[in-house]
């Protein structure tokens, strides 16, 4: 029998118990904006060329254009359609641009931690190294916003064996790791569970724009094809749609130029669909009868 990691069951997801999400809607939309700071001239960084050599000013200079530029382009965005955004944050930000996080901050934009730094793993760290970093992004979260995260985005979305349980035991309510679902789904940790909010992994705009060099009006007709589908297809069941952005990619103006049709399409049908965050998804999931959504009670226990 194949090795497995017994934190959740198989679900078909048109064999579960039917519910809503707030006022009867049933697509929720979730911006999630990945704000990140690298290392000058060390560590990982994304790149949108061939790997060069330390210091590499070039890729770091392009990165770090989504905080001086990217990300209050993408402020003034949500300001003019009236959403919020999940913010995605590397905590070294408040050292280093804490007026770009504190904009958000103060428009009521959810704060979610997203390590320390994008120049570091969690599977490149032992177990002491991992808690210390989940520790230090949630306790300067805390210490800035006078309230902890309740969510969680691994810096490459890389956990390991034991991220799960160093989440719950830190006091995480949902991570958004696992792209398993269009429905939010439970996990079990040794410290009981944790909730998988739907994050987008193959429509994610560095996935989209950096990695496949998909072209942003293929990129921008995607979403909006996502989008309806995932509309048609909520009469039947709720679902998840997340939006996934980085300030310094999408945040470029002929990028942004692009994912305004998006954006007005969307706002198009307002008043069908919930446009929220991910911390609010788990709010709701928790408000929910016993059983609607499977796997909250099941212990865990691995092999």
């Amino acid at each position: 029998m194949l090795r497995t990691h017994h934190r959740y069951d198989y679900s078909p997801i048109i064999n579960r118990p039917d519910y809503s999400w707030p006022e009867g809607k049933r697509l929720a939309i979730h911006f999630c904006l990945n704000v990140e700071h690298f290392a000058y001239g060390e560590g990982l960084g994304n790149d949108y060329g061939p790997p060069a050599p330390p210091p590499n000013s070039r890729s770091f200079a392009w990165r770090d254009y989504g905080n001086r530029v990217g990300a209050w382009r993408l402020l003034e965005l949500a300001e003019a359609y009236n959403f919020h955004y999940a913010l995605l944050t590397n905590t070294e930000l408040y050292d280093y641009c804490p007026e770009m996080i504190a904009a958000f901050s103060r428009r009521g934009d959810e704060i979610v931690a997203h390590g320390r730094t994008n120049a570091e793993r969690q599977d490149q760290m032992t177990l002491e190294q991992e808690r210390a970093c989940i520790f230090e992004a949630t306790q300067a979260i805390a210490r800035h916003e006078g309230k902890s995260p309740t969510g969680w985005l691994a810096p490459y979305i890389s956990q390991t064996e034991d991220s799960l349980d160093l989440l719950r035991e830190a006091g995480l309510r949902y991570m958004m790791d696992w792209s398993l679902d269009d429905q939010p789904v439970w996990f079990r940790t040794k410290h009981g569970p944790i909730l998988s909010v739907p994050y987008a992994h193959d429509l994610n705009d560095s996935i989209e724009c950096v990695s496949r060099r998909t072209p942003s009006q293929t990129w921008c007709d995607n979403l909006v094809d996502q989008f309806d589908e995932l509309l048609a297809e909520s009469v039947r069941r709720p679902l998840v749609m997340p939006i996934v952005l980085h300030s310094f990619i999408v945040g470029h103006p002929y990028r942004l130029r692009q994912f305004r049709r998006v954006i007005e399409h969307i706002m198009a049908h307002r008043d069908k669909i919930w446009l929220t965050t991910p911390g609010a998804i788990c709010a709701h999931i928790e408000s929910l009868p016993a059983g609607a959504v499977p796997g909250r009670d099941t212990p865990y226990c691995p092999a």
